[in-house]
C-alpha cells in the first residue's frame, strides 16, 4: 500500500514531526505502515459529520501523542483502535502485521467499546470488564480516554439523545477515572464538554459570563502578580506565572453546591507558578513570599509536595486574600511536577530513571483498581462493585499515621475500621476499639488529615455486619461481606449436613429440582435459604420428609392452645425444660432482656414462632402478660447445655491511655471469653461504654463484672436489659 494522496501525505508528515517531539524514541517505518493500513482499512467509511472515517483514529493518535506520550505503541494502536470492530479484519490479522502486543491493546480498547451500548455502562459487570481489559495493559486505558475525547469534541454531529448518553457516560466514568490516572488537562475538558451537552443552557450563560469578564480578570491578575515577579527576581528563580478562569464545571458545581449564583462566586480564577528548577525547596521559598505579600486562607492550604497524591500529583495549593478583598487561589509547583499533572502516567515514566521498568511503572500505577476487582467474579460482590468504583473514582484524600508515623492514605470519611483493614485485614478482622491521637473513639469514628491512628486487637473478634453501614473503602466492605458470607457458608453447610443424615436415616434421595420444590413450598427462595433454616430448626424435618396421619376434621377451631402448640417441635440438645421435662418444642430466647442460665426465667407462648424465653423480671414479658396470662408457661435451664448466651454490660470510669485494652484484656483472658462488640464513648475525662459478650450462664457473667471493677479508674460495671 502506498500514500499518494497529498491529504494523507500531510496527515503522516504531521503525526510523525508530533511523536518526534513528544517521544525519546520514534520508529517512523512503524506509524507509516499503521498509518497505511488504516487508511486502507477504512477507506469506504464516513463518520456521522461526513469527513471520511479514517480522520477519526489519526485524530485519537495525535491526542495520544499530544496530551500523554508514552511509547510509539500506544501510537499505533491508536491508529488500529476501530479497525476489529469496524471492518473486516480481526485479531489475527494485526498480529501478524504488526505484533500480539498491538493486537492485544486494540482488543482491549474494542472491549471496552462493546460493553456501554444502550444504557447498559451503569451495570457493574461493564465496570468489571472496563477493570479487567485496563489492567491487562494501562495503554488500553489510553487509547480509550483519547477516543472518548475526541468524540467529545465531534459530539454536535449526533443526535440529542446519543449525546445526552455518551455526555453522562463521559462525565460519571471517564472524566473521573482521568482524574485518577493524573491526567489534568484531558479530565476539565471531558467535564466541560459533557456538561456543555447535559445543560446547553446553563453553559452558554457561563461562557458569556466569563467571557464579559476577561478582560477585568487579565487587569486584575496582572495587579496581584506584580509584587510576586518582583520577589521572584530578587530571588532569582525563573518562572511563568499564568491566571486563568476555573474550569466551566466547576464553576458551576460551586455555584450549585454553595446555592450561589454566578456574581456571588469570588474564587473564580486560579493563578499558577510554574518554576524552572529542579529543586523543590524553590517551591517552598516561592509560597513564602507569596504569604509575605498577602493573607493566607488558613484551611485552604495543601501540600501535594510533601504527600503526593494516589496518582503521584505533586504541587502546593494555598488559597490568598488578594487585592480587593477578593480570594485568590495560587498552585506552585516545578515543570516537571506540573508536566505530570497534566499528562499522568506518560509523564511520570518518562522521569523514571530505569527506563527498562516499563511494564513494571505502568503496573504499580493501576494497583489502586485491581483492589477495587480483586473479588469481582464472585457473586455476591457484583451488586456492590459499581458503587465501590464510583466511590474510587471520586473520593477526595486523608492522610492518617500509624503510631509508628507510617503515612496511610484513605478516603475522606473513611472510619478507624477502615483503617485497619488498610494495615492489613487480620487487624481489620480483629479490631475491638481504637484510638486517634491518643483518646478513645468508637469504631465508627470518621478520621480527619494528619490523625495519628492506634487500632487495638483482640483475637476473639470478629466482624460485626453494622460495620458495613459506615466503613467507606472498597477493602474494607469486601472483607466484611467475605466474613460474613463464610460464617453464613458454615451455616448453610450444617443444615446441608443434618439434611443428609436424615434422608440417609430414611433411605431417601431427592434431586436437586425436587428439593427446590420442597424449599419453594416451605416459602424459602432458594437451597441456601432452606439449608439455613434446618440448621437453625426452624421447622421439623420429619413433618417435611414423613407421611402426616390423617387429620380429625371434627375437632373445631380454637385459641392456640399447649397440646396444639406441641407440634410445632424442633430436634435440641436441651436448654431449656418445660415443666420439669426435655422438649422437643420450638424456642428461642427474647431479644428484649436476652436471658441467660441463672436467671429467672419464664416462657411465653407465640404464633409461628414458639416458646419466647423471657426473664421474670422483663418489662416487655409484664406488658404481654397483662393482656394474656394465659400464654405464660413454666420453664427451667437444663443444665447439661453449654450453649453460650448473648449478655450486655454498661462500663463507666476515668479516661486514661490503655483503659480500653486492659477491659478487653480482662474480658478475653477469663475462661477465653469472645467479645461481640464494644463501644465506647469519652466525654472531658470520663468514658462511657457498652460491651455485648458470649457467656454460659449468670454466674460466669457475674464474676467477669467483678473482675472488671478492679480496673483501674473503672468505678461501675451493670448488665443492662436490652441489647
Amino acid at each position: 500500500m502506498s500514500l499518494d494522496n497529498p491529504r494523507h501525505q500531510r496527515m503522516l508528515s504531521e503525526l510523525l514531526k508530533v511523536s518526534r517531539e513528544s517521544l525519546q524514541k520514534v520508529d517512523d517505518e512503524l506509524i507509516t505502515k499503521a498509518f497505511t493500513f488504516m487508511i486502507e482499512a477504512h477507506k469506504h467509511d464516513l463518520r456521522a459529520s461526513g469527513e471520511p472515517y479514517f480522520t477519526h483514529p489519526y485524530e485519537v493518535a495525535l491526542i495520544v501523542a499530544k496530551e500523554f506520550p508514552l511509547d510509539d505503541t500506544s501510537i499505533v494502536s491508536s491508529l488500529l483502535h476501530d479497525v476489529i470492530e469496524d471492518t473486516d479484519f480481526n485479531l489475527e490479522v494485526l498480529a501478524a502485521e504488526f505484533s500480539k502486543e498491538i493486537a492485544e491493546i486494540v482488543d482491549g480498547v474494542t472491549k471496552i467499546s462493546s460493553i456501554f451500548t444502550g444504557q447498559d455502562f451503569a451495570k457493574a459487570e461493564n465496570y468489571r470488564k472496563l477493570l479487567l481489559s485496563m489492567v491487562r495493559d494501562v495503554r488500553v486505558i489510553l487509547v480509550k480516554f483519547a477516543d472518548r475525547l475526541h468524540n467529545m469534541r465531534t459530539l454536535e454531529f449526533v443526535n440529542p439523545d446519543k449525546q445526552r448518553r455518551i455526555a453522562l457516560e463521559t462525565l460519571e466514568i471517564y472524566a473521573p477515572f482521568a482524574h485518577r490516572f493524573g491526567l489534568g488537562r484531558v479530565k476539565w475538558e471531558l467535564e466541560d464538554l459533557s456538561f456543555k451537552y447535559l445543560n446547553k443552557e446553563a453553559y452558554e450563560d457561563l461562557v458569556r459570563k466569563i467571557k464579559s469578564k476577561r478582560k477585568e480578570r487579565e487587569s486584575y491578575i496582572k495587579k496581584f502578580a506584580e509584587p510576586i515577579t518582583k520577589q521572584l527576581g530578587e530571588y532569582n528563580i525563573k518562572y511563568d506565572l499564568s491566571g486563568r478562569a476555573k474550569h466551566l464545571y466547576s464553576i458551576y458545581r460551586k455555584m450549585i453546591k454553595r446555592n450561589k449564583p454566578f456574581e456571588e462566586i469570588f474564587d473564580l480564577f486560579a493563578v499558577r507558578i510554574i518554576l524552572d528548577t529542579e529543586n523543590k525547596n524553590d517551591c517552598y521559598t516561592t509560597l513564602g513570599i507569596v504569604n509575605q505579600i498577602y493573607l493566607p486562607v488558613p484551611d485552604r492550604f495543601k501540600d501535594y509536595i510533601s504527600i503526593p497524591k494516589t496518582n503521584n500529583y505533586q504541587s502546593i495549593h494555598t488559597t490568598v486574600v488578594g487585592p480587593d478583598g477578593r480570594l485568590v487561589e495560587v498552585q506552585i509547583r516545578t515543570e516537571q511536577m506540573h508536566e505530570i499533572a497534566e499528562k499522568g502516567v506518560a509523564a511520570h515514566w518518562r522521569y523514571k530513571e530505569d527506563k527498562s521498568a516499563t511494564d513494571k511503572d505502568l503496573e504499580d500505577w493501576a494497583n489502586w483498581i485491581r483492589d477495587i476487582f480483586e473479588n469481582a467474579s464472585r457473586i455476591d460482590a457484583r451488586e456492590d462493585l459499581l458503587e465501590s468504583f464510583k466511590l474510587n473514582l471520586y473520593q477526595d484524600e486523608i492522610y492518617a499515621f500509624t503510631p509508628k508515623g507510617d503515612l496511610r492514605r484513605l478516603p475522606i470519611d473513611s472510619t478507624t475500621v477502615d483503617f485497619a483493614f488498610d494495615i492489613h485485614s487480620k487487624v481489620g478482622y480483629h479490631c475491638i476499639g481504637a484510638k486517634i491521637n491518643g483518646r478513645i473513639v468508637p469504631l465508627d469514628t470518621k478520621l480527619s488529615s494528619g490523625d495519628q491512628v492506634e487500632i487495638i486487637t483482640s483475637k476473639n473478634q470478629q466482624p460485626n455486619k453494622n460495620w458495613l453501614k459506615f466503613v467507606m473503602t472498597h477493602k474494607a466492605k469486601s472483607n466484611i461481606r467475605r466474613w460474613i458470607n463464610s460464617e453464613e457458608q458454615k451455616i448453610v453447610d450444617a443444615g446441608k449436613e443434618i439434611w443428609n443424615k436424615k434422608i440417609k436415616k430414611l433411605k431417601l434421595s431427592f434431586s436437586s429440582d425436587e428439593i427446590s420444590k420442597i424449599s419453594s413450598g416451605l416459602k424459602y427462595e432458594n437451597h441456601r435459604q432452606f439449608f439455613i433454616a434446618i440448621s437453625q430448626g426452624k421447622f421439623n424435618l420429619d413433618d417435611v420428609l414423613l407421611p402426616k396421619e390423617e387429620e380429625d376434621t371434627t375437632v373445631a377451631e380454637s385459641p392456640l392452645e399447649f397440646d396444639e402448640f406441641a407440634q410445632i417441635t424442633r430436634k435440641d440438645a436441651g436448654g431449656i425444660l418445660v415443666e420439669g421435662k426435655k422438649t422437643e418444642m420450638l424456642y428461642s430466647y427474647a431479644k428484649c432482656c436476652n436471658p441467660i442460665p441463672g436467671d429467672p426465667i419464664i416462657g411465653y407462648i407465640t404464633v409461628g414462632e414458639g416458646i419466647k424465653i423471657h426473664r421474670k423480671t422483663c418489662n416487655n414479658l409484664l406488658n404481654l402478660s397483662a393482656g394474656d396470662s394465659s400464654k405464660l408457661i413454666p420453664v427451667q435451664w437444663h443444665y447439661a447445655d453449654q450453649s453460650y448466651f448473648v449478655a450486655g454490660i454498661i462500663v463507666k470510669g476515668e479516661d486514661r491511655p490503655g483503659i480500653l485494652n486492659d477491659i478487653a484484656n480482662i474480658i478475653v483472658t477469663y475462661s477465653n471469653t469472645n467479645i461481640k462488640s464494644i463501644n465506647i464513648n469519652t466525654n472531658d475525662s470520663n468514658f462511657e461504654g457498652t460491651i455485648t459478650l458470649y457467656v454460659n450462664n449468670l454466674e460466669y457473667l457475674n464474676k467477669l463484672i467483678q473482675r472488671l471493677k478492679k480496673v483501674k479508674g473503672v468505678y461501675n460495671v451493670e448488665r443492662f436489659e436490652s441489647l
